[in-house]
This record gives structure tokens, C-alpha cells and sequence, in this order.
């Protein structure tokens, strides 16, 4: 792939070449280590025609989601903030027993249950059969499908146009980007709205956190590149709010043009961005040089305590785990295993270097002396979960945005 997937400009300029990597969620079983692992190139570039982050290569939806292991309401930090932002909506656009709640990449309901529970009829569209069942287990309706233009000018035709359309942590993940904001046009009610929250590339770029790339991420988006490509398809992005959660994230609201009074924030943070050099080379080029600074630092850390005779494990078998793993070239030589609280993913390995993954429990009876936290975009509620592991002595080790020691 040679040209941007959103606006067609023909040069992408490579960012960042994380070599080949395996497929982040696709967990093997102990039984398959005789099995090929397939791996695939994982390159992020950005175009310059429009400033949009993207990986080069893409692998079919149908492999990376047909059946998949990452539930939300694992998280209580997840949990808490789907309930949250549901409140909100609620009372803040009036929602009731007519309204109507479609949301993308519903998992397991983590989120779609607070509107159930408040009476506010809700569909879930979710291409992973093994999570969307446990979805509908919960009493939510689950439709088994991929989100595009194509869907969407279906539920329309059956009366079932939204009032609010969410999709949080999915829009990255959708390869015809053209096609997913068309989509979203052509599902939503005039006065309607839709709310995307993903991991804010600004934040990203800034803070290192190269452990987002996995082959599910196809876009890494900043607000410039955004604004031309819902204009495209007649929708305005009305308002945004930066966010905390996965390490920074961007909340986008958007609407019909015209429908919604663009606020000051949109203004307020493509002025930012301007400022920030989101429209430079130069702000890109210097991102790789910080990750293979961190991957020194953070490898020659793990070698010299394992030579001192220390235990290492690790906790969090989260995609972005598997992509500083495998990049960092860190296995079974340095680490014994990787400890997860999803009973999904217990028993299994992770990608590409196959530590196995135990339960949380492990830290706490292995208890290995130094522990890396693969999921730091959870590290509070984990600190916290394992606070007997670290009163009986047992220390985190922090990858990002810099090596540190808790």
C-alpha cells in the first residue's frame, strides 16, 4: 500500500518498521507451538497530503476479528468509564424510550448494558461471534457483522437509523475509513450524533507509545486529517475533548453539517496541532529514534537483573503487549510468564515469543521479584488489584513513556 487510505495521496512516508510481527490476539494454545505462526509486515507511515497516520500493510478483518479473546468488562476502569459517558448521554441529549442506540464494535455489552438497563432501545454490532453471544446472554441485541456503508444503508432502510452512534476504540481498527464514515452518514437521524473515542495520535507520537501499533490499529489520527474526511461525506465535527484513558485519547462528536454548532474546541485544537507540528516531517522523524532509545534501556534493564538472579514475569497479555514483545525481542530467556486477569486468555501463550499466560494470582504465588506491566494504560486499577504482590516485595516495572521502576 502506497497511497493514503483516506485522502489517495500517492507517497506515504514511512514513520516507524516494526519488522514482522505476529497477529496480537491471536493466541495459540500450548498444543499449536508445532503449528506455523503466520507473521506480517508492520510498518506505520503518514501521508502527506493529509497528516494521516496509518500502517502499509493490512490483514483481512475476517482473520483479526472473526473470533476474538479481548473482552472490556475485564476492566474495571472500562466498566466504569462505558457507565460514566452513558449517563452522560442520557441526560445531556435527552435520551428515552424512543430514542435509538447503535453501537460499533459492541463487545460484550460493557457499555450498551447502561442503556438496557435505562430502558433506551440499543443495538450492538459486533463481528466476533464468540463476543457478541456473550453480549446477547446479557439481553442486548447483537447483530454479527462488520460496519460499513453497506449496513448501514440497511438498518436505515428498515427504520432503525440512530439517534446516537458510538464506537469507542474501533474506528482505527476499520481498513476503508471512506467507507466507515459513509457509513455513519447514512445511519444517523438528521439532528443525530456520533461519538468516537480512540487513542488521540498526538499522544501517541508524544509519549512514545509505539506498543499501539498492532495490525488491528490501521489509522493512528490526529484532529487534522479528520475534518476533510467527515466533510467528505457531509458530516462537521462539532466538538472534541481529549481524555485520559489508553494513554490519551481523543472524544469526537460529529453530526449532519449544519445540525450542531461547531464548538471552540475543534478550533482551539487544530490550533494545537498546528503549533505542535502535526503538519511537519520533523515532528514524525524523531518518534522512532525515542522507541529504540526505550527498547535499550527497557532490555538491557530486564538482562541485568535476570544476571543479578532476580525473577521476571510480566502482567497484561493485551495486544500491545505482544507488539513491544515481539519487537523487543524479550521471551522466555528473560521472562517465566505473563499473568492476565481474562479466564479467555489463561492457559494460552502470547504471540510470537509463547510466555505462557497464568492467572493474576501467579504474581502473588510465584512471586517473581520484578514484574513488567504490559497493559500500563491500566496501571493504576493493576497497582491496586495487586497490592499484596507489592506489599510482600514484588515491584512493576513501567515500559512507558519511559522505563521506570514502582
Amino acid at each position: 500500500m502506497s497511497s493514503c487510505r483516506s485522502c489517495g495521496h500517492p507517497d506515504l512516508l514511512p514513520i516507524l518498521d516494526l519488522g514482522l510481527q505476529p497477529l496480537a490476539n491471536n493466541l495459540p494454545r500450548p498444543e499449536d507451538l508445532g503449528k506455523p505462526e503466520p507473521r506480517f509486515p508492520l510498518c506505520l507511515a503518514v501521508c502527506p497530503g493529509c497528516w494521516l497516520m496509518q500502517i502499509t500493510e493490512l490483514v483481512p478483518p475476517v482473520t483479526l476479528f472473526s473470533e476474538y479473546l479481548y473482552f472490556s468488562s475485564f476492566s474495571d476502569a472500562m466498566l466504569r468509564h462505558a457507565r460514566l459517558a452513558v449517563e452522560r448521554y442520557v441526560a445531556e441529549f435527552n435520551l428515552g424510550p424512543r430514542s435509538f442506540v447503535i453501537e460499533i464494535a459492541s463487545n460484550d455489552g460493557y457499555l450498551l448494558q447502561n442503556f438496557v438497563a435505562a430502558r433506551i432501545p440499543c443495538l450492538g454490532i459486533e463481528p466476533a461471534a464468540n463476543i457478541a453471544r456473550v453480549a446477547r446472554q446479557k439481553g442486548i441485541e447483537t447483530l454479527e457483522a462488520f460496519f460499513g456503508l453497506d449496513l448501514a444503508r440497511q438498518l436505515a432502510a428498515e427504520g432503525r437509523s440512530a439517534d446516537l452512534v458510538l464506537g469507542n476504540n474501533v474506528f482505527a481498527h476499520a481498513p476503508d475509513t471512506n467507507d466507515f464514515v459513509a457509513g455513519l452518514a447514512a445511519v444517523l437521524r438528521p439532528h443525530g450524533r456520533v461519538i468516537l473515542e480512540f487513542p488521540y495520535g498526538v499522544d501517541f507520537l508524544e509519549r512514545t507509545e509505539f506498543d499501539t501499533i498492532y495490525h488491528e490499529h490501521v489509522f493512528y489520527f490526529t484532529l487534522t486529517p479528520l475534518l476533510p474526511l467527515f466533510a467528505r461525506h457531509g458530516l462537521e465535527i462539532f466538538h472534541v475533548e481529549r481524555i485520559p484513558i489508553h494513554g490519551g485519547s481523543l472524544r469526537l462528536f460529529a453530526g449532519r453539517r449544519g445540525e450542531h454548532p461547531v464548538q471552540e474546541s475543534v478550533a482551539a485544537l487544530l490550533a494545537r496541532e498546528q503549533q505542535q507540528g502535526v503538519r511537519s516531517l520533523d515532528w514524525y522523524r524523531g518518534f522512532a529514534d525515542r522507541v529504540t532509545r526505550l527498547r535499550q534501556e527497557l532490555v538491557r534493564l530486564l538482562r541485568s537483573l535476570k544476571e543479578r538472579g532476580h525473577r521476571l514475569a510480566a502482567y497484561g497479555a493485551a495486544a500491545k503487549g505482544s507488539t513491544l514483545l515481539n519487537y523487543y525481542g524479550i521471551g522466555t530467556d528473560l521472562l517465566d510468564f505473563v499473568a492476565d486477569r481474562s479466564p479467555y486468555k489463561q492457559g494460552r501463550l502470547m504471540p510470537g515469543v509463547h510466555l505462557p499466560i497464568r492467572p493474576p494470582e501467579a504474581l502473588l504465588q510465584e512471586r517473581p521479584d520484578y514484574t513488567l506491566l504490559l497493559a500500563w494504560n491500566f496501571a493504576d486499577e493493576i497497582l491496586a488489584q495487586q497490592e499484596a504482590y507489592r506489599r510482600a516485595g514484588g515491584r512493576f516495572i513501567l515500559p512507558i513513556p519511559e522505563v521506570r521502576i514502582i
